[in-house]
């Protein structure tokens, strides 16, 4: 019997490694891909998301293993009949498709002449008193007045206006107010009120009523999902309408004062109403009535305030959080933000309205004591 000598097979390092290496990649890849959809700008349509959703079910489950929804849940039974049409694919080529797809997408979107390559920020024209501004899906209007603490104007309450009406319209998925500077805004600038005539107190009082009723209407109506930013102390006005926002992210060393009695004044921005339900009738009493000051701590802890970050960090946490907002489906969210508004709107419209009236009346009796300014 012949015995043939063994002989030793001699593999290349290389490609003892070459199949973890390439799963490496394949998931890196993925999970690229996992991020690169969140940041498409256009809705590639209910087909592909189905199948996306099928792919990366299959990808990272293996084959469909939930029973089947019944026939009346729709959506449910569209995902399930997508991700059991896969059969037997494999994961790692489950994977492979996921990432190819979206990588079309990707590709198709920034061959498209209408999308932005790359989201630079442009700027509204037209503004004296805000600068408005649009990026990443993200419509900002910025109090800009920072020599003048932000006061409010005459002017800049038509241009905020303005803005909102075009941030409404426009293409962004969220618009974010916030202030240049220290301050977030120190309230209505005392000029509005300067070298009235007693003759001419009534007619101010009224214009002033008009003007008021139809600025906080823009709020009431605005139809996106709406987030203060406060950078720095609050007073007044720009304290009232924090109830009307959506979201309110302050800065802990923002503070928020609405010394209504102090000035002889009433509440205003629906303040009367929101507040009481936002923190509780005695709370409110004490910001509305008896002029306390609130720190950013204690404004989140009423619930005024979403959430506070510290002052070093502010910006950069804050409007990373926003571009991830304004990074989920606008329609969806412009909505959501309608139906949940629509269920108070013309309570909110009503209240705006009574405090307008009251106001006038204040406001006819004599000149503003003081200026809002701290």
């Amino acid at each position: 019997m012949e015995f043939r000598q063994a002989q030793a097979v001699c593999i290349p390092s290389i490609y003892l490694h070459m199949t973890a290496a390439t799963m490496q990649v394949s998931q890196q890849d993925f999970e690229k891909a996992q991020e690169q959809v969140k940041l498409l700008k256009k809705d590639p349509g209910n087909e592909t998301k189905l199948k996306l959703y099928a792919l990366f079910k299959q990808a990272t489950e293996g084959p469909c293993n939930s029973p089947k929804p019944g026939i009346l849940d729709f959506v449910k039974k569209a995902k399930w009949d997508a991700w059991n049409s896969l059969g037997n694919l494999s994961q790692d080529n489950a994977r492979q498709k996921y990432t190819e797809l979206v990588s079309s997408l990707v590709s198709a979107e920034s061959a498209d002449p209408k999308t932005d390559a790359s989201p630079e920020e442009s700027r509204h024209g037209d503004y004296e008193t805000v600068l408005v501004t649009t990026k990443n899906s993200i419509t900002k209007i910025m109090f800009n007045r920072p020599e003048k603490k932000n006061a409010i104007n005459h002017k800049m309450y038509r241009e905020i206006m303005k803005a909102l009406e075009e941030a409404g319209k426009d293409d962004s998925t969220i618009a974010v107010i916030t202030g240049n500077g220290d301050y977030y805004s120190s309230g209505n600038d005392l000029n509005n009120f300067a070298n009235i005539q007693p003759s001419e107190m009534e007619k101010m009082a009224k214009d002033g009523a008009v003007l008021l009723k139809e600025f906080v209407g823009h709020f009431i109506d605005f139809p996106k999902p709406l987030i203060a930013v406060v950078n720095g102390p609050a007073v007044g006005i720009c304290v009232t309408l924090l109830g009307l926002c959506d979201i309110v992210y302050a800065s802990d060393r923002a503070t928020f004062h609405s010394p209504f009695s102090e000035l002889g004044q009433s509440p205003e921005g629906c303040s009367s109403y929101l507040f009481p339900k936002i923190m509780g009738l005695a709370k409110a009493n004490e910001i509305l009535l008896f002029n306390k000051k609130l720190t950013a701590a204690e404004a989140c802890a009423w619930g005024l305030v979403t959430e506070v970050f510290p002052d070093s960090t502010f910006q950069k946490e804050v409007w990373a959080r926003l571009e991830a907002y304004a990074s989920l489906p606008k329609n969806s969210l412009a909505v959501s933000k309608q139906l949940l508004r629509s269920m108070e709107k013309e309570k909110l419209h009503a209240v705006n309205s009574k405090e307008c009236e009251v106001l006038q009346e204040r406001t006819s009796s004599g000149p503003i004591a003081r200026s809002e300014v701290i």
